[in-house]
C-alpha cells in the first residue's frame, strides 16, 4: 500500500487540473504527432515517429504519477487547523537569530515544496524540526551550510 500524500487544498487542485490538461489536450496532441509522423513512411527510421513515442511514454508516466498523488493525496483541511503550533497547511512566521532577518515559510507536503516559494516540505530537515513548535519556541537546525536558529515568531493560516 503507498504512503498517504499530505497535500494543501491548493496543491491538489494544481495537481487535478495538471492532469485534466495532460489528459484533455496533451494526450490528443501526441497522438497527433504520432499519426502524422507514421504518415512519412517507414517508422523504422523515423526520428519524428520515435520522438513522439518517446514524448507519449513521458505523459503517460506523468499522468500515471498523477493519477497515484492524486487516490493517495489526504487534502489538510485548512479550516480545522489550529495555530497553536506548526503543522502542514499552517504558515510559520521566523526571525533568523544569526542573519536578524524576519523569514517566512509555508509548511506543505513534499510533493507541494518549493523552496523558493517558501513553501518547505514538512519532510525536510528544517520542516521536520518546526512541526510541533509553538509561538516563542528556539528551533536550532542543522542543514548542509551547518547550523540555523530561528525564533518563531507567529504561526497562522
Amino acid at each position: 500500500m503507498s504512503d498517504v500524500i499530505l497535500l494543501t487544498q491548493e496543491g491538489y487542485d494544481n495537481i487535478v487540473a495538471e492532469y485534466d490538461e495532460l489528459v484533455t489536450v496533451k494526450r490528443k496532441e501526441v497522438a497527433e504527432r504520432i499519426k502524422e509522423a507514421i504518415s512519412y513512411g517507414d517508422i523504422s527510421e523515423n526520428s519524428e515517429y520515435d520522438s513522439a513515442k518517446n514524448e507519449q511514454a513521458e505523459l503517460e508516466e506523468r499522468i500515471m504519477k498523477l493519477e497515484n498523488t492524486m487516490r493517495n493525496a489526504k487534502v489538510i483541511d485548512h479550516d480545522n487547523l489550529k495555530a497553536d503550533s506548526v503543522s502542514v497547511g499552517l504558515k510559520v512566521k521566523l526571525k533568523d537569530l544569526k542573519a536578524k532577518e524576519d523569514v517566512e515559510y509555508s509548511i506543505v507536503g513534499s510533493t507541494e515544496a518549493d523552496p523558493f516559494e517558501g513553501k518547505i516540505s514538512n519532510e525536510s530537515e528544517v520542516g521536520k524540526q518546526l512541526i510541533g513548535r509553538k509561538v516563542g519556541d528556539k528551533v536550532d537546525i542543522v542543514v548542509p551550510d551547518g547550523m540555523v536558529s530561528y525564533k518563531i515568531i507567529d504561526i497562522f493560516r
